[in-house]
């Protein structure tokens, strides 16, 4: 596409990002674990004078719900503003990079492409936005209150496993030529995969890979159980107080349904094969593996600290990028939001003694990175995950390294005067 070609459709996506800021506004404050009635979309809060139609224009209606102040806090309107102003400039830019100048490809040439490689492109582009937006609302309420809900995870990680199986070119490019591919890619790039950047083995279409799909699942299912383990009084007492509660709590008849129709659904994909099937069994590795990642990084990290190190709300988020990215993508994800973490970590621990930061939105922002950046990461990654099973093995590696640097941690924490 050309400038000119691009012009009306980065303006009507400026829009469409505004409202769609203007709907994680509306998240942010109803899917709180304490909600606020501060969106134009809520209920007014108490006391509160009535709303007016323009209040709910993007952008500028928050110039006009300053006179909430006095409820709300001084400048309470600025970050839904900035919000919603960020969103809109951001998913047109991400169109921009993505369809204008390919910017997932190997480099940045605003040249005509092959329909079928536009499709893909915009395929790419539509599940890019939704996982942002999804990003947004999680990242925004952790800042809040540190903690992401399972509202916006949850039904993220479903979209994501809908988009492997319908859509299945919505996974990034694999810029690498790869012999021996049981379907040929478009225009001679490749889309990632479970097996990328190696050839998708010929096992996983069949027994050995339902299993794994189901097995994924199943292991999902049953991290969102509303479990408790209490083993102070003995195991079998830990074990009744577990079972109690799950048949007390009414989400899990909804999980048990939810594990049930999604195992008729891959099964039913299974049967089908092809590419579909390769979507759907990458995502659903990429949201085992993903989020089993980061719980086993929460369990070392509570036993080294003796105390919770992260919510299992960073769990399911993780989960949920990697239905959308492939565990190889969400792997440098997790690599790369510490750095992040540990500068902003640094600072609060140097300026105020906190020594709690949320991590979901810098899980967030080295996603983001990865996407934009993708060409340049997966250039540098390919001779990683062309080793195959030794990556699983250098990651086991670094988490037994992890204890000992969590120790030094702790000694550093001692070691500094209290507030």
């Amino acid at each position: 596409m050309n400038l000119i070609q691009l012009i009306p459709i980065v303006m009507a996506l400026f829009v469409a990002g505004a409202c769609l800021g203007g709907l994680a506004n509306l998240g942010i404050c109803r899917l709180a674990y304490h909600p606020r009635r501060i969106s134009p979309f809520s209920a007014p809060a108490d006391n509160a004078p009535p709303r007016r139609l323009s209040d709910r224009v993007p952008i500028v209606g928050w110039l006009g719900l300053r006179r909430e102040e006095s409820l709300h806090g001084r400048g309470f309107w600025i970050r839904p503003m900035l919000l919603e102003l960020l969103t809109g400039i951001g998913l047109a830019a991400l169109y921009w990079w993505e369809i204008g100048c390919q910017g997932l490809l190997p480099e940045c040439v605003p040249l005509p492409a092959p329909l079928d490689v536009l499709t893909v492109l915009h395929g790419q582009y539509v599940a890019h936005a939704i996982l942002m937006v999804l990003m947004l609302v999680a990242s925004m309420i952790d800042i809040d209150e540190k903690i992401i809900p399972d509202t916006i995870t949850v039904p993220g990680a479903l979209t994501g496993l809908v988009l492997g199986a319908a859509c299945p070119w919505t996974m990034l490019p694999v810029l690498v030529s790869t012999p021996g591919m049981s379907f040929p890619p478009p225009d001679g790039w490749w889309l990632m995969h479970l097996a990328s950047p190696n050839a998708w083995p010929g096992l996983l279409d069949g027994r050995y890979g339902v299993l794994i799909g189901l097995g994924c699942w199943s292991l999902w299912c049953v991290a969102l159980l509303p479990r408790t383990w209490y083993a102070r009084h003995g195991w079998r007492r830990a074990w009744q107080l577990m079972t109690a509660r799950l048949a007390r709590e009414p989400v899990t008849r909804l999980i048990v349904i939810m594990g049930l129709i999604g195992s008729v659904a891959i099964a039913a994909v299974w049967q089908h094969g092809g590419r579909p099937w390769a979507g759907l069994l990458s995502s659903l590795v990429g949201m085992a593996a993903s989020g089993g990642l980061v719980w086993t990084v929460r369990v070392v990290c509570s036993a080294a600290l003796n105390r919770e190190a992260m919510g299992f709300g960073d769990v399911t988020l993780m989960a949920m990028i990697g239905t959308f990215l492939g565990w190889q993508s969400c792997l440098m994800i997790f690599f790369l939001a510490p750095f992040a973490g540990l500068v902003v970590g640094l600072l609060r621990l140097i300026l105020f003694r906190d020594t709690e930061i949320p991590y979901g939105p810098f899980l967030c922002l080295a996603t983001v990175a990865v996407i934009v950046r993708w060409a340049a990461v997966w250039d540098w990654a390919f001779p990683i995950f062309s080793i195959g099973w030794l990556v699983p093995v250098a990651v086991g590696f670094c988490l037994l390294l992890m204890p000992i640097m969590l120790g030094l941690w702790r000694l550093i924490l001692a070691a500094l005067p209290a507030k």
